[in-house]
Protein backbone atom coordinates (compact mmCIF):
# COMPACT_ATOMS: atom_id res chain seq x y z
CA UNK A 1 0.00 0.00 0.00
CA UNK A 2 1.26 3.89 -1.07
CA UNK A 3 2.10 5.84 2.04
CA UNK A 4 0.40 9.33 2.43
CA UNK A 5 3.52 11.70 2.78
CA UNK A 6 2.81 14.75 1.09
CA UNK A 7 6.67 15.99 0.34
CA UNK A 8 8.13 18.70 -2.18
CA UNK A 9 6.10 21.80 -3.75
CA UNK A 10 3.29 19.90 -5.00
CA UNK A 11 0.45 17.66 -3.67
CA UNK A 12 0.48 14.36 -4.30
CA UNK A 13 -2.14 11.97 -4.95
CA UNK A 14 -1.91 8.64 -3.92
CA UNK A 15 -4.01 5.31 -4.06
CA UNK A 16 -4.14 4.45 -0.85
CA UNK A 17 -7.79 2.36 -1.37
CA UNK A 18 -7.54 0.59 -4.70
CA UNK A 19 -11.12 2.11 -5.75
CA UNK A 20 -12.53 -0.45 -7.78
CA UNK A 21 -12.02 1.17 -11.79
CA UNK A 22 -15.79 0.71 -12.40
CA UNK A 23 -16.02 3.54 -9.63
CA UNK A 24 -13.57 5.54 -10.89
CA UNK A 25 -15.27 5.35 -14.73
CA UNK A 26 -18.58 6.02 -13.61
CA UNK A 27 -17.29 9.58 -11.51
CA UNK A 28 -15.57 10.34 -14.80
CA UNK A 29 -18.70 9.77 -17.09
CA UNK A 30 -20.14 12.36 -15.00
CA UNK A 31 -17.98 14.50 -15.05
CA UNK A 32 -16.91 14.17 -18.60
CA UNK A 33 -20.52 16.04 -19.24
CA UNK A 34 -18.84 19.20 -17.51
CA UNK A 35 -15.21 18.78 -18.58
CA UNK A 36 -15.20 16.57 -22.13
CA UNK A 37 -12.25 14.22 -22.26
CA UNK A 38 -9.59 13.24 -24.68
CA UNK A 39 -6.53 10.98 -25.08
CA UNK A 40 -3.32 11.74 -26.64
CA UNK A 41 -1.22 8.54 -27.76
CA UNK A 42 2.34 9.41 -29.43
CA UNK A 43 3.04 6.38 -31.27
CA UNK A 44 5.77 5.11 -33.57
CA UNK A 45 4.55 2.47 -36.24
CA UNK A 46 6.31 -0.16 -35.16
CA UNK A 47 4.66 -0.14 -31.71
CA UNK A 48 1.98 -1.29 -33.07
CA UNK A 49 3.58 -4.51 -34.37
CA UNK A 50 4.33 -5.20 -30.39
CA UNK A 51 2.16 -7.03 -27.65
CA UNK A 52 1.88 -3.95 -25.96
CA UNK A 53 0.08 -1.96 -28.30
CA UNK A 54 -2.83 -4.10 -29.11
CA UNK A 55 -3.26 -4.31 -24.95
CA UNK A 56 -3.75 -0.96 -24.65
CA UNK A 57 -5.77 -0.55 -27.54
CA UNK A 58 -8.26 -3.14 -25.92
CA UNK A 59 -8.27 -1.56 -22.65
CA UNK A 60 -9.18 1.92 -24.52
CA UNK A 61 -11.71 0.50 -26.12
CA UNK A 62 -13.66 -0.53 -22.95
CA UNK A 63 -13.16 3.33 -21.98
CA UNK A 64 -16.66 5.05 -21.77
CA UNK A 65 -15.42 8.72 -20.69
CA UNK A 66 -13.09 9.85 -23.90
CA UNK A 67 -14.76 12.32 -26.16
CA UNK A 68 -11.68 12.36 -28.37
CA UNK A 69 -8.85 10.15 -28.80
CA UNK A 70 -5.76 11.59 -31.05
CA UNK A 71 -3.21 9.53 -32.36
CA UNK A 72 -0.21 10.87 -33.47
CA UNK A 73 1.88 8.45 -36.10
CA UNK A 74 4.86 8.54 -36.67
CA UNK A 75 7.78 6.65 -38.84
CA UNK A 76 4.68 5.03 -41.39
CA UNK A 77 4.68 4.30 -44.84
CA UNK A 78 1.73 4.98 -46.80
CA UNK A 79 0.52 1.26 -46.55
CA UNK A 80 1.58 1.74 -43.01
CA UNK A 81 -1.11 4.73 -42.39
CA UNK A 82 -3.74 2.65 -44.07
CA UNK A 83 -3.10 -0.28 -41.44
CA UNK A 84 -2.88 2.33 -38.21
CA UNK A 85 -6.42 3.67 -40.11
CA UNK A 86 -7.90 -0.27 -39.80
CA UNK A 87 -5.93 -0.83 -36.38
CA UNK A 88 -7.47 1.70 -34.45
CA UNK A 89 -10.18 2.10 -36.50
CA UNK A 90 -11.60 -0.95 -33.80
CA UNK A 91 -12.04 2.22 -31.31
CA UNK A 92 -15.56 3.16 -30.62
CA UNK A 93 -15.03 6.56 -29.12
CA UNK A 94 -14.32 9.76 -32.04
CA UNK A 95 -10.40 9.61 -32.50
CA UNK A 96 -8.25 10.27 -35.89
CA UNK A 97 -4.35 9.53 -36.62
CA UNK A 98 -2.48 12.40 -37.72
CA UNK A 99 0.16 10.98 -40.13
CA UNK A 100 2.82 13.05 -39.34
CA UNK A 101 4.95 11.98 -42.03
CA UNK A 102 2.28 12.64 -45.09
CA UNK A 103 2.41 14.75 -47.74
CA UNK A 104 -0.21 17.24 -46.47
CA UNK A 105 1.27 17.43 -42.69
CA UNK A 106 4.55 16.89 -44.29
CA UNK A 107 3.92 20.35 -46.56
CA UNK A 108 2.22 22.28 -43.43
CA UNK A 109 5.57 21.65 -41.73
CA UNK A 110 7.98 22.97 -44.05
CA UNK A 111 5.81 26.30 -44.06
CA UNK A 112 6.00 26.28 -40.37
CA UNK A 113 10.16 25.55 -41.30
CA UNK A 114 10.47 28.38 -43.61
CA UNK A 115 8.83 30.64 -40.49
CA UNK A 116 10.90 28.87 -37.78
CA UNK A 117 7.90 27.70 -36.26
CA UNK A 118 8.23 24.10 -36.64
CA UNK A 119 9.99 21.55 -34.40
CA UNK A 120 13.81 21.30 -35.70
CA UNK A 121 14.02 17.52 -34.71
CA UNK A 122 11.98 14.32 -35.56
CA UNK A 123 10.70 12.48 -32.19
CA UNK A 124 8.37 12.33 -29.60
CA UNK A 125 8.36 15.89 -28.72
CA UNK A 126 7.71 16.71 -32.33
CA UNK A 127 4.55 14.39 -32.49
CA UNK A 128 3.01 15.64 -29.28
CA UNK A 129 3.69 19.12 -30.51
CA UNK A 130 1.26 18.49 -33.29
CA UNK A 131 -1.32 16.29 -31.56
CA UNK A 132 -1.69 18.81 -28.96
CA UNK A 133 -2.37 21.53 -32.32
CA UNK A 134 -4.92 19.24 -33.48
CA UNK A 135 -6.55 19.16 -30.24
CA UNK A 136 -6.99 22.95 -29.47
CA UNK A 137 -7.71 23.35 -33.13
CA UNK A 138 -10.60 20.67 -32.72
CA UNK A 139 -11.82 21.83 -29.46
CA UNK A 140 -13.59 18.67 -28.36
CA UNK A 141 -11.38 18.02 -24.98
CA UNK A 142 -10.92 20.16 -22.13
CA UNK A 143 -9.09 17.69 -20.01
CA UNK A 144 -6.42 15.88 -21.98
CA UNK A 145 -4.16 12.72 -20.74
CA UNK A 146 -0.96 11.50 -22.51
CA UNK A 147 0.33 8.08 -21.98
CA UNK A 148 3.00 6.26 -23.63
CA UNK A 149 1.87 3.27 -26.38
CA UNK A 150 4.66 0.68 -25.30
CA UNK A 151 3.77 -0.02 -21.41
CA UNK A 152 3.46 -3.76 -21.10
CA UNK A 153 1.71 -3.88 -18.40
CA UNK A 154 -1.43 -1.01 -19.36
CA UNK A 155 -4.65 -1.00 -17.67
CA UNK A 156 -7.27 1.34 -17.87
CA UNK A 157 -6.97 1.99 -14.57
CA UNK A 158 -3.88 3.95 -14.75
CA UNK A 159 -5.83 6.18 -17.46
CA UNK A 160 -8.74 6.71 -15.30
CA UNK A 161 -6.42 7.73 -12.27
CA UNK A 162 -4.02 9.80 -14.72
CA UNK A 163 -6.90 12.47 -15.79
CA UNK A 164 -9.09 12.20 -12.58
CA UNK A 165 -7.30 15.50 -11.11
CA UNK A 166 -8.13 17.03 -14.62
CA UNK A 167 -11.75 15.93 -14.88
CA UNK A 168 -12.99 16.65 -11.40
CA UNK A 169 -14.88 19.94 -11.40
CA UNK A 170 -13.96 20.09 -7.32
CA UNK A 171 -10.04 20.24 -8.62
CA UNK A 172 -8.44 23.71 -9.90
CA UNK A 173 -5.31 21.35 -11.05
CA UNK A 174 -4.03 22.18 -14.51
CA UNK A 175 -1.58 19.81 -14.78
CA UNK A 176 -0.91 16.65 -13.53
CA UNK A 177 2.38 14.52 -13.18
CA UNK A 178 1.81 10.27 -13.24
CA UNK A 179 4.11 8.32 -10.96
CA UNK A 180 4.73 4.51 -10.53
CA UNK A 181 7.45 2.48 -9.19
CA UNK A 182 9.48 1.08 -12.04
CA UNK A 183 10.00 -2.37 -11.02
CA UNK A 184 9.15 -5.31 -13.29
CA UNK A 185 10.18 -9.15 -13.60
CA UNK A 186 12.24 -8.79 -10.21
CA UNK A 187 14.43 -6.26 -11.10
CA UNK A 188 14.63 -2.43 -10.44
CA UNK A 189 14.42 -0.36 -13.05
CA UNK A 190 14.00 3.50 -13.93
CA UNK A 191 18.35 4.20 -14.31
CA UNK A 192 17.80 7.75 -15.55
CA UNK A 193 15.66 9.02 -12.91
CA UNK A 194 17.33 6.97 -9.77
CA UNK A 195 21.01 7.21 -10.82
CA UNK A 196 21.17 10.64 -13.02
CA UNK A 197 18.09 12.94 -12.11
CA UNK A 198 17.56 13.20 -8.14
CA UNK A 199 21.51 12.89 -7.71
CA UNK A 200 22.22 15.61 -10.22
CA UNK A 201 19.54 17.92 -8.90
CA UNK A 202 21.32 17.36 -5.47
CA UNK A 203 24.60 18.10 -6.45
CA UNK A 204 23.52 21.13 -8.59
CA UNK A 205 21.68 22.62 -5.31
CA UNK A 206 25.34 22.04 -3.45
CA UNK A 207 27.23 23.38 -6.25
CA UNK A 208 25.20 26.82 -7.79
CA UNK A 209 23.00 27.18 -4.22
CA UNK A 210 19.46 26.83 -2.94
CA UNK A 211 17.09 26.98 -5.70
CA UNK A 212 13.30 27.01 -5.53
CA UNK A 213 13.36 25.16 -9.22
CA UNK A 214 15.43 22.65 -8.33
CA UNK A 215 13.28 22.02 -4.87
CA UNK A 216 10.49 21.87 -7.25
CA UNK A 217 12.14 19.22 -9.63
CA UNK A 218 12.84 17.32 -6.43
CA UNK A 219 9.63 16.41 -5.07
CA UNK A 220 8.26 14.99 -8.24
CA UNK A 221 8.42 10.79 -7.62
CA UNK A 222 9.52 9.76 -11.27
CA UNK A 223 10.21 13.27 -13.24
CA UNK A 224 10.87 10.87 -16.41
CA UNK A 225 7.22 9.26 -16.06
CA UNK A 226 5.90 9.96 -20.20
CA UNK A 227 2.60 10.11 -18.34
CA UNK A 228 0.68 13.48 -17.76
CA UNK A 229 -2.64 15.10 -17.86
CA UNK A 230 -3.93 19.26 -18.39
CA UNK A 231 -6.22 21.48 -19.06
CA UNK A 232 -6.68 22.75 -22.23
CA UNK A 233 -5.78 26.27 -21.31
CA UNK A 234 -2.44 25.06 -20.42
CA UNK A 235 -1.06 23.84 -24.14
CA UNK A 236 -1.17 26.97 -26.04
CA UNK A 237 1.78 29.07 -24.26
CA UNK A 238 3.75 25.67 -23.62
CA UNK A 239 7.43 25.93 -25.87
CA UNK A 240 8.45 21.69 -25.05
CA UNK A 241 11.81 20.41 -26.04
CA UNK A 242 11.50 18.44 -29.38
CA UNK A 243 14.60 16.08 -27.74
CA UNK A 244 14.74 13.49 -24.83
CA UNK A 245 14.02 16.43 -22.45
CA UNK A 246 10.47 16.32 -23.50
CA UNK A 247 8.80 15.36 -19.82
CA UNK A 248 11.48 17.49 -17.87
CA UNK A 249 10.77 20.02 -20.30
CA UNK A 250 7.01 20.14 -19.38
CA UNK A 251 7.60 20.05 -15.47
CA UNK A 252 9.78 22.71 -16.02
CA UNK A 253 7.10 25.11 -18.48
CA UNK A 254 4.52 23.83 -15.49
CA UNK A 255 6.81 25.61 -12.97
CA UNK A 256 7.49 28.81 -15.20
CA UNK A 257 3.42 29.27 -15.94
CA UNK A 258 1.87 28.23 -12.95
CA UNK A 259 1.58 28.41 -9.15
CA UNK A 260 2.32 25.08 -7.38
CA UNK A 261 -1.43 25.02 -5.76
CA UNK A 262 -2.33 24.49 -9.73
CA UNK A 263 0.17 21.27 -9.88
CA UNK A 264 0.37 17.68 -8.90
CA UNK A 265 0.95 13.79 -9.13
CA UNK A 266 -0.64 11.07 -9.07
CA UNK A 267 0.29 8.13 -8.53
CA UNK A 268 -1.40 5.11 -11.39
CA UNK A 269 0.02 2.45 -11.34
CA UNK A 270 0.93 -0.70 -8.87
CA UNK A 271 3.36 -2.13 -11.44
CA UNK A 272 4.83 -0.30 -14.59
CA UNK A 273 6.86 -1.55 -17.06
CA UNK A 274 7.94 -0.77 -20.85
CA UNK A 275 10.39 -0.70 -23.73
CA UNK A 276 13.65 -0.47 -22.05
CA UNK A 277 16.15 1.65 -24.19
CA UNK A 278 19.74 0.47 -24.44
CA UNK A 279 22.64 2.45 -21.94
CA UNK A 280 24.69 3.05 -25.27
CA UNK A 281 27.73 3.35 -23.82
CA UNK A 282 29.87 3.53 -27.31
CA UNK A 283 27.26 6.32 -28.61
CA UNK A 284 26.20 9.16 -27.08
CA UNK A 285 24.16 9.50 -30.07
CA UNK A 286 21.88 6.86 -29.45
CA UNK A 287 19.82 5.56 -26.18
CA UNK A 288 20.18 6.18 -22.69
CA UNK A 289 23.11 7.63 -23.04
CA UNK A 290 21.67 10.30 -25.60
CA UNK A 291 18.85 10.64 -23.40
CA UNK A 292 21.25 11.85 -20.50
CA UNK A 293 22.70 14.27 -22.76
CA UNK A 294 19.58 16.14 -23.93
CA UNK A 295 18.40 16.23 -19.80
CA UNK A 296 21.38 17.69 -18.73
CA UNK A 297 21.55 20.39 -21.48
CA UNK A 298 18.07 21.41 -20.42
CA UNK A 299 19.09 21.58 -17.06
CA UNK A 300 21.56 24.11 -17.85
CA UNK A 301 19.25 25.79 -19.98
CA UNK A 302 16.56 26.27 -17.35
CA UNK A 303 18.80 27.31 -15.20
CA UNK A 304 21.01 29.83 -17.42
CA UNK A 305 17.60 31.60 -17.43
CA UNK A 306 17.60 32.07 -14.08
CA UNK A 307 20.55 33.75 -13.61
CA UNK A 308 23.04 31.00 -13.05
CA UNK A 309 26.62 31.25 -14.87
CA UNK A 310 28.13 27.98 -16.06
CA UNK A 311 31.72 27.44 -16.77
CA UNK A 312 34.34 24.63 -17.65
CA UNK A 313 35.49 24.59 -14.24
CA UNK A 314 31.82 24.62 -12.44
CA UNK A 315 30.53 21.37 -15.21
CA UNK A 316 33.70 19.87 -13.21
CA UNK A 317 33.22 20.74 -9.52
CA UNK A 318 29.51 19.81 -10.71
CA UNK A 319 30.59 15.84 -12.37
CA UNK A 320 32.61 15.31 -8.63
CA UNK A 321 29.73 15.75 -6.88
CA UNK A 322 27.29 14.03 -8.69
CA UNK A 323 30.12 11.02 -8.97
CA UNK A 324 29.64 10.87 -4.76
CA UNK A 325 25.74 11.19 -4.54
CA UNK A 326 25.27 9.02 -7.43
CA UNK A 327 27.19 6.15 -5.89
CA UNK A 328 25.49 6.83 -2.65
CA UNK A 329 22.24 6.14 -4.27
CA UNK A 330 23.68 2.97 -5.88
CA UNK A 331 23.57 2.03 -2.26
CA UNK A 332 20.50 2.84 -1.11
CA UNK A 333 18.96 0.89 -3.82
CA UNK A 334 20.79 -2.03 -3.56
CA UNK A 335 19.89 -2.21 -0.06
CA UNK A 336 16.21 -1.33 -1.17
CA UNK A 337 16.50 -4.13 -4.11
CA UNK A 338 18.04 -6.80 -1.24
CA UNK A 339 15.07 -6.08 1.37
CA UNK A 340 12.60 -6.58 -1.99
CA UNK A 341 13.92 -9.46 -3.10
CA UNK A 342 14.73 -7.88 -6.19
CA UNK A 343 17.58 -7.97 -8.43
CA UNK A 344 20.50 -5.21 -9.31
CA UNK A 345 23.22 -5.12 -10.91
CA UNK A 346 26.15 -3.07 -8.81
CA UNK A 347 28.03 -3.20 -11.85
CA UNK A 348 26.10 -2.13 -14.07
CA UNK A 349 24.82 0.69 -11.65
CA UNK A 350 27.97 2.39 -11.71
CA UNK A 351 28.85 1.56 -15.05
CA UNK A 352 25.61 4.02 -15.45
CA UNK A 353 26.66 6.32 -12.96
CA UNK A 354 30.54 6.37 -14.72
CA UNK A 355 28.60 7.40 -18.39
CA UNK A 356 26.45 9.48 -16.36
CA UNK A 357 29.16 12.18 -15.30
CA UNK A 358 30.96 11.99 -18.62
CA UNK A 359 27.58 13.59 -20.27
CA UNK A 360 27.20 16.02 -17.61
CA UNK A 361 30.48 17.33 -18.95
CA UNK A 362 29.80 16.24 -22.63
CA UNK A 363 26.48 18.54 -22.01
CA UNK A 364 27.70 21.40 -20.34
CA UNK A 365 30.66 21.58 -23.48
CA UNK A 366 27.56 21.49 -25.66
CA UNK A 367 25.45 24.08 -24.14
CA UNK A 368 28.81 26.21 -23.55
CA UNK A 369 29.50 25.77 -27.38
CA UNK A 370 26.26 26.83 -28.42
CA UNK A 371 24.74 30.06 -27.01
CA UNK A 372 22.44 30.60 -30.15
CA UNK A 373 20.84 26.75 -30.21
CA UNK A 374 17.00 26.99 -29.74
CA UNK A 375 16.17 23.77 -28.17
CA UNK A 376 12.14 24.81 -27.51
CA UNK A 377 9.70 24.16 -30.12
CA UNK A 378 7.32 27.53 -30.01
CA UNK A 379 4.28 27.90 -28.23
CA UNK A 380 1.01 27.17 -30.35
CA UNK A 381 -0.04 30.79 -29.62
CA UNK A 382 3.11 31.99 -31.16
CA UNK A 383 2.13 29.91 -34.59
CA UNK A 384 -1.09 31.42 -34.86
CA UNK A 385 -0.06 35.07 -34.30
CA UNK A 386 2.25 34.04 -37.19
CA UNK A 387 -0.48 32.12 -39.11
CA UNK A 388 -4.18 32.52 -37.97
CA UNK A 389 -5.89 30.48 -40.28
CA UNK A 390 -2.95 27.39 -38.98
CA UNK A 391 -6.07 25.55 -37.29
CA UNK A 392 -8.03 25.24 -39.51
CA UNK A 393 -5.10 24.02 -42.20
CA UNK A 394 -3.90 21.01 -39.86
CA UNK A 395 -7.81 20.06 -38.94
CA UNK A 396 -8.02 19.75 -43.21
CA UNK A 397 -4.90 18.27 -43.74
CA UNK A 398 -5.68 15.40 -41.34
CA UNK A 399 -9.39 14.98 -42.52
CA UNK A 400 -8.45 15.09 -46.17
CA UNK A 401 -5.24 11.76 -45.08
CA UNK A 402 -8.10 10.26 -43.15
CA UNK A 403 -11.05 10.44 -46.03
CA UNK A 404 -8.04 9.61 -48.72
CA UNK A 405 -6.58 6.51 -47.16
CA UNK A 406 -9.25 5.30 -45.00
Amino acid sequence: MADFHQGGSVATLHNLTQRPIEELEAELLKFSKERPMGLLLPSLFSELETDAMPKILAEVKQVPYLNQIVIGLDRATEDQYREALKFFGELPQHHRVLWNDGPRLRALDAELQKQGLAPEEEGKGRNVWYCLGYMLATDRAEAIALHDCDITTYDRSLLARLIYPMANPQFSYQFAKGYYPRIANGSLNGRVTRLLITPLIRSLEQVTGESEYLTYLDGFRYPLAGEFSFRKGVIPDIRMPSDWGLEMGTLSEMFRNYANNKLCQVDIAEVYDHKHQDISLEDQAKGLSKMSIDICKLLFRKMAVMGHVFSEEMFRTLKASYFRNALDFVERYKNDAIMNGLDLDVHKEEEAVELFAENIIAAGKAFLSSPHEKPFIPSWSRVRSAIPDVYDRLIDAVEEDQKEFS
